[in-house]
């Protein structure tokens, strides 16, 4: 039974950094194409980044230059460093993973693609 467990979410000040992660079990992470997708109660989950089996990485534009998805295989755990925090970054984060995603849906970081989810790590980022 494939689960993922994120953790690390915190509370931090603007401009402040955070890393999440996400523990794979019951099958390797490489068997998996992952993503981070987060949610502000009462709006639509957002794709903030996905990366590929073959470690291609794509990022909402919000995230752009800010946040870095990584995955270590060896570990079964999936990586989202996340720098210069806003408030705007605040919501529930949820890693995401499926075995085959299209590379399309991927790019789009479409969160319905995904079949497995974690419980979700709340980022707080306070002004």
């Amino acid at each position: 039974q494939v689960q993922l467990v994120e953790s690390g979410g915190d509370s931090v000040q603007t401009g402040g950094s955070l890393t999440v992660s996400c523990v794979v079990s019951g099958d390797a992470s490489s068997n998996f194409d992952m993503g981070w997708i987060r949610q502000i109660p009462g709006k639509e989950r957002e794709g903030v980044a996905t990366i590929a089996k073959d470690g291609t990485a794509t990022y909402a534009d919000s995230a752009k230059g800010r946040f870095t998805i990584s995955k270590d295989n060896a570990k079964n755990i999936l990586y989202l460093q996340m720098s210069s925090l806003t408030p705007e970054d605040t919501a529930m984060y949820y890693c995401a993973a499926d075995y085959i995603v299209p590379r399309p849906a991927l790019r789009r970081m479409a969160p319905g693609v995904f079949g497995y989810w974690g419980q979700g790590t709340q980022v707080t980022v306070s002004p």
